[in-house]
């Protein structure tokens, strides 16, 4: 028997219960978060909020099937990522395949000068990134997914992912570079 890990067991029990009160106090709880998470992955604030109430939805719709294997925090962040996931598989990003001996696997490098950036700085170059950059780049910075796991949910190579990942890495930094000299 699965043991319940989650602090907000008794909001759950209400919800599978069909408490209207208890999915408010769910949603409140977890929406920002969830709605960040989405945004990260789709770039764009109103799909965003699309794919949160989709999720919100679903996850009520399905309450009954969670078991408390894990909390409900993570089971909720699964079905928003998942969500996210459709809606830019519907756009059709394309997704370079490489072989093992292309992808660049050096270490990050240290620059002479120390440069710091701030949260806007970091928000604003990955809103500029190509779609598969900042999904991949998402998916494993902020959602702390492996290669395995990112390349089973986009249906792309480990290799493919790894490449991706660098490419925005560089990416990145270069947009930062650039924002912070323009801005």
């Amino acid at each position: 028997m699965a043991q319940n890990i989650d602090i907000h067991h008794q909001l759950i029990d209400q919800c599978k219960n069909g408490d209207p009160r208890a999915q408010y106090q769910l949603y409140h709880l977890y929406a920002k978060q969830m709605l960040n998470i989405s945004v990260r992955i789709v770039n764009n604030q109103m799909e965003a909020e699309d794919v949160l109430q989709e999720s919100f939805i679903n996850a009520f719709t399905k309450i009954k099937s969670f078991r408390g294997d894990s909390s409900f925090g993570s089971w909720l962040k699964r079905i928003v990522i998942n969500t996210s996931l459709n809606v830019v598989k519907k756009k059709k990003h394309f997704y370079e395949d490489l072989k093992e001996d292309q992808i660049e696997d050096k270490p990050e490098e240290n620059d002479e000068k120390e440069v710091s950036y701030t949260i806007k700085d970091i928000q604003e170059a990955l809103v500029q990134l190509p779609d598969g950059y900042r999904v991949v780049f998402s998916m494993y910075m902020f959602e702390d997914m492996s290669h395995n796991e990112i390349a089973k949910e986009l249906n792309i190579s480990v290799n493919t992912s790894k490449s991706q990942l660098s490419r925005a890495r560089s990416k990145m930094k270069e947009l930062m570079i650039k924002n912070q000299d323009h801005g």
